[in-house]
């Protein structure tokens, strides 16, 4: 049976990726070991890992999650507070399939977007 899945995206820097999940979305390292050219993080029941891919053009990068919440207007306001940058076609709203949703990249052009059942 399954039970979680844990995506796996692309970064071209840990220190840059680390801070960044760190900083503006508030997950933290996961495990105690510093794989070389990889990356556990978390927050809440949310587990995202990253491989590096130094050669990797972010805007030839299609990696994208898309992420439960079940306070997303709280959320949504915590990352405008921290000026964390909305992608500019995923600004906080009703979508017509029933889910209100936002979204973001990170630093490799990863699209994360965030959705909560109406």
């Amino acid at each position: 049976m399954l039970t979680e899945i844990h995506p796996k995206l692309p970064m071209r820097d840990k220190k840059v990726t680390r801070e960044f999940y760190a900083n503006n979305l508030g997950f933290k390292e996961f495990g105690s070991a510093d794989y070389d050219g990889y990356l556990m993080i978390e927050k809440d029941q949310i587990q995202i890992h990253f491989f590096e891919f130094k050669t990797l053009d972010p805007k030839e990068n299609y990696g994208q999650v898309y992420i439960r919440t079940d306070h997303i207007e709280d959320f949504y306001q915590s990352l405008l507070d921290n000026k964390t940058q909305i992608h500019p076609n995923g600004p906080l709203k009703i979508k017509p399939w029933g889910q209100k949703e936002f979204s973001i990249l990170d630093p490799d052009n990863n699209l994360l977007t965030f959705g909560q059942d109406i």
